[in-house]
């Protein structure tokens, strides 16, 4: 599965979102994606299973309880493939910093020149 079809579904996307403020108990993560989604326990495994079936997240058993927690393998994918757009979002960026500095500047010089009227 392409990293994207993993990410498109919002039920996964909110479950690393989950992950990536630590790890976290499946159970705990159940609690929260039924809450919020509505979903059943067997669906959120599904989830779980395929983020680390497709390399985001990882499992470690914890006695009978199991611990995930985010994977970076697969967003290093992701980051690769989004970093030849970073170029475009650079210059809009870089641009608006510009219009912002140029904004400030003329706001000092008009209380600058209405405190000496």
């Amino acid at each position: 599965m392409h990293a994207f079809d993993v990410l498109g579904d919002p039920v996964r996307r909110r479950i690393l979102e989950l992950l990536a403020d630590g790890e976290q108990s499946s159970g705990a993560v159940t609690a929260i994606i039924q809450d919020e989604f509505g979903i059943s326990q067997p669906a959120v495994s599904q989830h779980l299973r395929v983020l680390r079936d497709n390399g985001f997240a990882t499992v470690r058993a914890e006695g009978t309880r199991r611990l995930y927690a985010v994977d970076t393998t697969a967003l290093q994918e992701v980051d690769l493939w989004l970093d030849r757009f970073r170029g475009l979002w650079n210059q809009h960026l870089d641009a608006l910093a510009t219009e912002l500095a140029r904004g400030k500047r003329e706001r000092r010089l008009t209380k600058e020149s209405e405190g000496t009227s």
